[in-house]
């Protein structure tokens, strides 16, 4: 199996440390708010690739924070905590905020069909190995005392920018704010020390203070897969400062690389420009599924390109996807019906197979899968697509029984047909007409006629 590794920049062969147990450390989400789908695609490829290492006979240990405290609303060491900030908004708790988000953030990754992994750890609940992380780099140097805070000193550190290879003078991004009581323009707080009317505080070193955000990370992922495990995911926007920032307290204290891959996924555009509330275009599964598309329609356009690879997000690319989801498990329902016969699906097994080693090539995995779909009706067609479900996780087994149970029988109606008026009748009861015009003429387009009823629709072929 090969993954692209951000520390070297290339492609390297993955062989666990300890013999077929693969040690897995995900960033996870800041629950203040909803998870866009921007967010969502990293854990679609996280949860790819830990399927991927099951498919090639690894065992998985995965972990995952979760940021309930310490995320300011600013990329800098001073503004107010994501989590607070929504709480104050709401007239409500910190807590209360974290958990509701959460809740709705495991919703959402079950929709998609992303497994929860083997342990969620919530930042507050580690705020004692904070501690010990941050008492533990002041005995050997690492750190220093300014009026508000814990800073760790960047410049004892020589590879602080190993990972994202710029070069210290020009990297900016680790600048962070005005330097104030810092030393240097990359060091940045392990500890905040903040006031009365903070509501998540804790006391340490005889101060009232709140953990940094990176350091969360460090403290929960030693705890749970020791000082250097496997691999490190998260998104391409953490490299610059959270991912550097781990790497160097976590190394400046064992002495031992915190992880052997790091691997990063790319962001989403939305119509080939940025995503952002203030655009109003940073669109969550809800809003998907409020205009009729189902959640797998989504995971199954995610995986149409590489993780590695910036997805730009249209609504017609979502049509697209969802119908071709559903053309997918039309033709597999024939598949599916048809008795076994001698057809030999092992060079197909074998392309996709090498395509999910080589560093999870959905595309090719996909594309491969529609041309075995052409040939003639076959159980074992079938079942060597189901197989490599448990990778992509789409629920076709699912979906085709759902498929054969409620076809149109009178007028033979294709699914992709069917889902593209249901699309049409959700988006006519949302008042959006300009796209239900739209989808109308996509079901003429393809030779049916759509009519609509009291009840919903009709749909039958064009005379």
């Amino acid at each position: 199996m090969y993954l692209y590794n951000t520390l070297s920049r290339k492609k390297e062969p993955f062989v666990p440390l300890d013999g077929r147990a693969a040690r897995v450390y995900s960033c996870g989400p800041t629950v203040y708010n909803t998870a866009t789908i921007g967010n969502l695609r990293a854990y679609i490829f996280t949860d790819v690739l830990k399927k991927t290492l099951e498919h090639a006979g690894f065992q998985v240990h995965d972990v995952m924070n979760v940021t309930d405290v310490g995320h300011l609303v600013t990329d800098a060491d001073d503004g107010e905590d994501k989590v607070e900030k929504a709480a104050r908004a709401g007239n409500t708790t910190p807590q209360a905020i974290a958990q509701k988000y959460t809740r709705q953030f495991f919703a959402d990754c079950e929709k998609l069909n992303i497994r929860r992994p083997k342990i969620v750890a919530p930042a507050t609940e580690y705020i004692t190995e904070m501690m010990n992380h941050i008492t533990a780099l002041d005995k050997k140097g690492y750190t220093y005392i300014t009026t508000d805070g814990v800073y760790f000193d960047s410049s004892k550190f020589p590879g602080y920018n190993k990972l994202n290879k710029m070069p210290l003078e020009k990297n900016k991004a680790g600048a962070r704010v005005d330097l104030g009581e810092k030393r240097g323009p990359h060091d940045f707080a392990l500890w905040k020390f903040v006031g009365d009317t903070t509501l998540q505080k804790w006391q340490f070193l005889d101060r009232w203070g709140c953990p940094g955000w990176h350091i969360e990370c460090s403290a929960i992922a030693r705890k749970h897969l020791g000082d250097t495990f496997d691999i490190h995911t998260g998104g391409i926007d953490h490299i610059p400062i959270h991912h550097t920032n781990e790497i160097a307290q976590t190394e400046s204290l064992t002495g031992k690389p915190m992880s052997r891959f790091w691997l990063h996924n790319e962001f989403i555009t939305i119509d080939n420009g940025k995503m952002s509330k203030s655009l109003g275009n940073a669109y969550t599964l809800a809003d998907l599924e409020s205009r009729g598309f189902a959640p797998l329609a989504y995971r199954y356009f995610c995986l149409l390109a590489s993780y590695r690879t910036i997805l730009n997000f249209t609504w017609e690319g979502l049509v697209s996807s969802q119908n071709a989801y559903n053309n997918l498990v039309a033709a597999l329902a024939k598949h599916y019906a048809a008795a076994a016969t001698t057809t030999d699906t092992s060079a197909a097994q074998q392309v996709c197979t090498a395509a999910l080693l080589d560093d999870m090539n959905t595309p090719k995995v996909i594309a491969q899968i529609w041309e075995i779909i052409k040939q003639p009706a076959s159980r074992q067609i079938y079942r060597f697509v189901i197989a490599l479900d448990a990778v992509l996780s789409l629920d076709l087994e699912k979906a085709v029984k759902q498929y054969l149970a409620t076809q149109n029988t009178t007028h033979n109606i294709p699914a992709s047909i069917t889902a593209i008026a249901e699309q049409r009748l959700t988006a006519k009861k949302n008042k959006d007409f300009a796209f239900a015009d739209k989808l109308r003429a996509q079901i003429t387009e393809q030779g049916y006629e759509i009519t609509d009823t009291k009840e919903g629709f009709t749909l039958a072929p064009l005379k």
